[in-house]
């Protein structure tokens, strides 16, 4: 068993009291867990994830992310839509056109720290 393997299994038979119950005590309801595995479930597509990687800084239309992806208008306002109803993306109408943003601060700011966390864990990895 490798230095590693020895932090994968807790081996006591001792109930910590006090923090099963603020666990329990802090546990949002079904509904709310349902709908936070949601969200990860829908960001969970790696196109999706493009998507909000080109709308990170600015709002963009269709036509300006299908460039940037390489990809047809079609299949982008498709992926857009998935977002939208899930408030992860907005819209606003200027004209005939449509411009997309990130819904609000929270999911910018969820992106970005899962982003960074990716991104440290890919430099410790090479340091090893």
């Amino acid at each position: 068993m490798g230095t590693k393997d020895i932090y994968k299994f807790c081996d006591c038979n001792i109930i910590h009291e006090d923090k099963v119950l603020n666990a329990k005590e802090n546990m949002p309801d079904d509904v709310i867990s349902d709908e936070v595995s949601d969200f990860f479930r829908i960001l969970g597509d790696t196109t999706r994830i493009r998507i909000l990687f080109a709308l990170d800084n600015s709002e963009m239309c269709v036509c300006d992310i299908a460039n940037v992806l390489g990809m047809t208008k079609s299949s982008i306002s498709h992926q857009l839509s998935t977002l939208r109803l899930n408030k992860i993306v907005k819209c606003r109408r200027e004209g005939k056109e449509v411009y997309y943003s990130l819904d609000d601060e929270h999911v910018k700011e969820v992106f970005e720290v899962a982003t960074r966390h990716v991104m440290e864990r890919g430099e410790e990895n090479e340091e090893i």
